[in-house]
């Protein structure tokens, strides 16, 4: 065995984005244990969920098990149904286009814009547009913000408009991100946030849904809760879902949203050094272009490989051998084998963008010394000096 790969192997492994917890939420996980609320539903969930709608600027909020519990409800909230067709974004994990199909109805795929990997509005008008024109018209629209940056609402919402489809946005990835100036999570008739363990904040596993909608919010209460009626013994009308957040999982959510924007400087601390690092890196770029308005929840990269010494999947092996986690950025839902020959509007773009992307570490958890480490490993690779 080489002397490098026994230093590599002897090392601490290096994540992409470890949930970033200390004594904060443990203060606050006790707090709630010892209270005695325990089971899903209590006043860390009610806390919770005021202080999010707070934070993004709706009326509404409803705590639940996972983003895609909450785009799941929030569909059937919206009265999507079996044989609908519901639009969305190709390039984008694979919960996104699952929970279009628990409600049966049918996922169609628009590719990307080529500087953000987000959903192109021309490209959206166009299907939009092809739908009708076959006499099958889309029921909603599901844009998805991804790796941090939010979509491009302004022209989605008003191509909707046009065509009268329901938005419901996807941010569970855009947390603390905004979009001419308003907070993701705040567009569209609802939207809809992960607090998955990698995520931006995390509560371990759960999600919420966000929305102006008052009626909306109160069918996906009752969905989430087994649709209970509200009569001392167990009665149901509709199926239900057990998809609430439960009180311990909302108190460890509470601690990580007070320190949500330290996690995002300190995130946006790692894009910029990996910025300064790549700036004189031919056939490399940072993906998503301008920063202004990003959560920096990860930080990818774009490499040439007719320019660069190594390809994408050659560099996330080379860092792994150093004991660094490294990930392609999401294969387009066309591509994958459980979606493949699904109707879309497809350029080719996203596709591209998967082959040649490349996550790095950017966890606001990564001590710099680890920061240290990717960087050598990324000059030595790159035949680059480090700064």
């Amino acid at each position: 065995m080489s002397t490098k790969l026994e230093e590599s192997l002897s090392t601490e492994r290096i994540y992409m984005s470890k949930p970033d917890v200390g004594e904060l939420e443990e203060q606050y996980v006790l707090e709630a244990m010892r209270s005695g609320w325990i089971a899903p539903l209590g006043p860390d969930v009610d806390a919770f969920e005021a202080e999010m709608k707070a934070r993004v600027g709706v009326d509404h909020a409803v705590a639940l098990a996972s983003g895609t519990a909450a785009i799941h409800l929030g569909l059937l909230a919206m009265g999507i149904k079996a044989d609908d067709i519901v639009v969305t974004s190709t390039m984008t994990f694979a919960a996104t286009a699952n929970a279009i199909t628990y409600t049966g109805a049918t996922p169609y795929f628009v590719d990307s814009d080529a500087i953000t990997g987000n959903i192109d509005p021309e490209l959206l008008q166009r299907a939009l547009q092809e739908l009708v024109e076959k006499g099958t018209p889309a029921a909603a629209v599901v844009p998805v913000d991804l790796l941090g940056k939010a979509a491009d609402y302004t022209a989605i919402e008003a191509v909707c408009r046009e065509f009268g489809v329901p938005v419901l946005a996807d941010a569970a990835e855009s947390l603390g991100a905004t979009h001419a100036g308003k907070q993701a999570g705040s567009f569209g008739r609802a939207a809809v946030l992960s607090f998955n363990g990698n995520k931006i904040m995390t509560t371990s596993g759960g999600g919420m849904l966000l929305t102006d909608d008052e009626d909306l919010a109160a069918q996906v209460r009752y969905l989430s809760t087994q649709a209970r009626q509200p009569v001392v013994h167990y009665e149901h009308t509709d199926i239900g879902y057990n998809y609430r957040m439960s009180n311990l999982l909302a108190a460890l959510g509470r601690a990580q949203l007070s320190r949500l924007d330290d996690m995002i400087e300190r995130r946006e601390m790692w894009r910029n050094k990996y910025r300064e690092f790549f700036a004189t890196v031919p056939g490399i770029e940072i993906f998503g272009g301008n920063d202004a308005e990003d959560n920096y929840w990860l930080t990818s990269i774009i490499v040439d490989p007719a320019v660069t010494p190594v390809s994408s999947d050659e560099l996330r092996a080379i860092l792994d051998q150093a004991n660094i986690e490294s990930r392609p950025l999401w294969k387009p839902m066309h591509m994958q084998p459980v979606f493949m020959g699904s109707a879309g509007t497809i350029t080719g773009v996203s596709q591209g963008l998967y082959e040649r992307g490349l996550t790095l570490p950017s966890g606001s958890q990564m001590p710099e010394d680890q920061l240290v480490r990717v960087l050598k490993v990324l000059a030595d690779t790159l035949r680059r000096e480090p700064q």
